[in-house]
C-alpha cells in the first residue's frame, strides 16, 4: 500500500512541474511591497495576445511568454512631468518611450507606478495597454498628462 502511495505522489508531482514554464527572474522596484500594487496584481489576465502569464520570483511582478515577451513591475518610482509622449487608454495615462529593441510603458501620475517592457513587434502596445490599464487603474491617480497623444476607451 504505502509503495502505490509513493507512486501516485510521484506521478502527481511529475504532471505538475511537466506543465510549468521556467520560473521567470525579475528585479523588483524598490516599492514593490506597496499594497496598491497587490491590488493590482490579482487583477492581472493570464494571457496577453497569445503569450501566456509565467511566475517569477519576485514580488509585484509578471511575465507573459517564454521566453519573456512583456515583463510588468509594479512599485516603480513615479515618473516626474516629462516631454516623453503620452497616451491614456481607459483613464489611465502612460508615458511611452520608445527604444532599439523594446518599449518602456509607465503610467503616469500613479504612486507606486507601473512599468511594462517590451517588444512592439511581438505584442503591440495598443493590445497591452488595452488589457492591463484596468488592472493599472486600481492605483489612484493623482494627476493627469497635461498633454495626451492619443486617448482610447476600450470596453
Amino acid at each position: 500500500m504505502k509503495f502505490a502511495t509513493a507512486i501516485a505522489a510521484s506521478l502527481t508531482g511529475l504532471f505538475v512541474l511537466s506543465g510549468c514554464s521556467p520560473i521567470a527572474n525579475v528585479q523588483p522596484a524598490d516599492d514593490a511591497g506597496n499594497p496598491l500594487c497587490a491590488e493590482m496584481m490579482v487583477l492581472l489576465p493570464p494571457e496577453i495576445s497569445d503569450q501566456q502569464k509565467r511566475q517569477t520570483n519576485s514580488q509585484a511582478t509578471a511575465v507573459w511568454g517564454d521566453p519573456a515577451q512583456l515583463v510588468l513591475r509594479c512599485g516603480v518610482t513615479a515618473p516626474p512631468p516629462s516631454t516623453d509622449p503620452c497616451v491614456s487608454v481607459n483613464g489611465v495615462d502612460w508615458l511611452a518611450k520608445e527604444g532599439e529593441e523594446a518599449w518602456t510603458l509607465t503610467t503616469y501620475g500613479r504612486t507606486p507606478a507601473t512599468e511594462l517592457v517590451f517588444d512592439p513587434n511581438v505584442i503591440p502596445s495598443s493590445t497591452i495597454l488595452a488589457t492591463l490599464s484596468s488592472a493599472a487603474s486600481k492605483i489612484p491617480a493623482q494627476r493627469t498628462c497635461t498633454t495626451v497623444s492619443k486617448t482610447v476607451d476600450v470596453p
